[in-house]
């Protein structure tokens, strides 16, 4: 077992940590189906003390594991938090080092600070192009005060962790050594010993630092402040500010990502041009981050309108009740942050905006299965964690169109609080929207403007016998018991549509309707009461976690007296309750039993023994 425990916040420069312990063989299976992860885990080595992928945990985690080995006896050995200049701006490592320097626990920090706050540092905002932090400017201030501190340095004021007799004796040498050029620290205020700032790629005074640091009996909290350059010996890596902190595969040397040529604009981008067409239209609204930029769409809405773009740093409740002030004097702010990070803001989401009705715009990003990030990073559990809150409007699009619709939707909707969460990936494709999803598009092209979207009401994709059913296709499920439903809300629409084409090819007598729910708040009750009339099997499919979409379907039904009789069957196909290792997105859905064989093989299995059961009169839906 290694004597001293590292704890690495984020993870995500875990690699040469994982290299040098053992796992080097394993990195052609890096973030793949079977192989390691990309972050540290617990249960992969005994060398990952703490398994991460969210920010700002590790002060908080190495203070309980010093706290621990105190109380139980355990041997005196180091507890070590490896936390970037862009963690430590998260509330939780200040409330961490709070707590440290008033319990004084043996700890050592060390503060990789390279710059990179945000990904990727430098979008244009109200805040300038400067890191989204003033603690980083903090820090630089530091480091352009201060020369690099050599080990001589730091051997002359080590005695500050020494008794204080012995510190007594060296006062006089302590004060040579650090001069009235640092002051008093933040950190130092805080009650940590500070050491640095230190040249992090200096290794001749790195190394006996941190040996010296190793070796004190001391049981005061340290701070070690190290400036490095990301990426540093490898151009691409310097260059790239936000595409080489979680690779994947990559050309040596070039350094560009090997990925599949997508035949659409990715739905970040589609939701960051359908923001910007909002705002060019309406000068209320503003666009909020929490240090994810790149991956939200707000550094291009930020090149276009920089004065209404607010990086907040990893201050994910912050940026929420923020918004809610925002909201309060009239702006309309779209909050956009990953599905998986809102979970971190969850209190301000009921105490700041539900409770008090306030229009604020959540655009959870990353909803659903997100392929080799893996299950620190899906975001399964959105619809139930925002589905029980009162006041919510929450939506999910099917495809590229909808989430234009929608971004308009919440654009005009000024009566409360709403939800827009979409999925990691592409959009379908004029082609596809057009031969699977029915849209008719003028010249074949997919329109460019979002239209807003009556609330709570959803839409029937397809009947009995295709998109254009006719003659004999048309006649499909004559009766009740031959019709099935399926009412899908956001991404497996797509494979919904595709299962009923399967059924119906394979079963002739089976008739199968498609509907998109788009809202699991309000429901949709005239479209699920037509649904359960004319089909004995109802089945609802999403991309989310139990507690969701079926389940306010369910709850309705069963109020609503549908299941009274014994003449419905009903299915919700939802994630399963375990974790998803790093793997395709395909994958994922295959092991969740999400894609569209699966939807077909639960509709078989609810078909294979029909009962008479009488028909009501179909009543004819376009098709939207």
């Amino acid at each position: 077992m290694p004597t001293d425990q590292i704890i690495w916040d984020v993870s995500h420069q875990c690699y040469p940590h994982k290299m040098l312990t053992g796992r080097r063989h394993q990195f052609p299976g890096l973030r793949q189906t079977g192989g390691i992860s990309g972050f540290c885990k617990r249960k992969e080595s005994e060398y990952d003390s703490f398994g991460a992928g969210h920010s700002s945990t590790s002060i908080s985690v190495a203070q309980g594991m010093s706290i621990a080995k105190d109380m139980l006896n355990k041997r005196t050995n180091n507890c070590i938090a490896v936390i970037g200049d862009g963690a430590i701006t998260g509330g939780m490592a200040y409330e961490a080092m709070n707590s440290a320097g008033y319990l004084g626990n043996r700890m050592v920090v060390v503060l990789n600070d390279n710059g990179q706050v945000s990904l990727p540092t430098g979008t244009p905002s109200a805040g300038g192009t400067v890191p989204a932090s003033q603690l980083s400017a903090y820090t630089s201030n530091l480091l352009v005060s201060k020369p690099f501190q050599d080990f001589r340095d730091f051997a002359k004021s080590f005695n500050r962790l020494l008794p204080e007799n012995i510190q007594d004796v060296n006062k006089r040498f302590d004060e040579y050594a650090r001069g009235i050029i640092s002051g008093g620290t933040l950190f130092e205020e805080l009650g940590f010993y500070y050491v640095g700032p230190i040249d992090g790629h200096d290794l001749d005074n790195m190394i006996p630092i941190m040996e010296k640091l190793r070796d004190s009996d001391s049981t005061k909290p340290v701070l070690l402040h190290v400036k490095t350059n990301k990426g540093q010996g490898y151009p691409p890596a310097e260059s790239a500010s936000d595409k080489m902190h979680g690779v994947g595969k990559f050309d040596l040397g070039t350094g560009v990502q090997i990925k599949k040529k997508a035949i659409a604009p990715s739905l970040t981008s589609i939701f960051a041009n359908s923001l910007i067409d909002a705002a060019t239209e309406d000068r209320a609204i503003v666009g909020i981050t929490a240090a994810m930029p790149g991956g939200t769409g707000m550094d291009i809405f930020g090149r276009r309108f920089p004065k209404r773009t607010f990086d907040v740093g990893i201050a994910e409740q912050h940026a929420v009740t923020m918004a809610a002030g925002m909201a309060c004097e009239g702006l309309k702010p779209f909050v956009s942050i990953y599905s998986t990070f809102m979970q971190r803001a969850y209190d301000q989401v009921m105490h700041d905006v539900a409770i008090q009705n306030l229009p604020v715009r959540m655009i959870l990003d990353r909803a659903g299965l997100v392929g080799n990030d893996g299950p620190t990073h899906h975001g399964c559990y959105d619809l139930a964690y925002m589905g029980c809150l009162p006041n919510l409007t929450i939506m999910a699009p099917s495809d590229e169109i909808e989430l234009r619709n929608m971004v308009k939707t919440c654009a005009d909707f000024d009566h409360g609080p709403t939800v827009l969460r979409y999925p990691r990936g592409n959009g379908y494709g004029a082609d596809k929207l057009q031969n699977l999803f029915g849209y008719e598009l003028e010249n074949d092209e997919i329109p460019t403007k979002g239209e807003s979207l009556e609330i709570g009401k959803g839409r029937i994709m397809r009947r009995p016998g295709g998109l254009a059913a006719n003659g004999a296709a048309a006649a499909r499920g004559k009766t009740r018991e031959d019709r099935v439903a399926i009412l899908s809300i956001g991404t497996r629409l797509h494979d919904s549509l595709i299962a009923a084409n399967e059924v119906e090819d394979a079963d002739p007598s089976i008739g199968v309707t498609v509907a998109d729910g788009r809202f699991m708040k309000p429901l949709d009750h005239d479209l699920i009461r037509e649904l359960v009339d004319e089909h004995s099997v109802l089945i609802t499919v999403e991309e989310g976690s139990i507690g969701g979409f079926g389940d306010h379907v369910l709850h309705f039904l069963s109020k609503d007296g549908a299941l009274d009789n014994g003449d419905l069957k009903f299915r919700p196909m939802v994630l399963p309750d375990e974790l998803f290792e790093a793997g395709t997105q395909q994958e994922q859905y295959e092991k969740a039993g999400l894609n569209h064989g699966d939807i077909r093989d639960t509709i078989m299995r609810l078909t294979a023994s029909r009962i008479n059961v009488p028909v009501t009169e179909v009543v004819n839906v376009n098709v939207e």
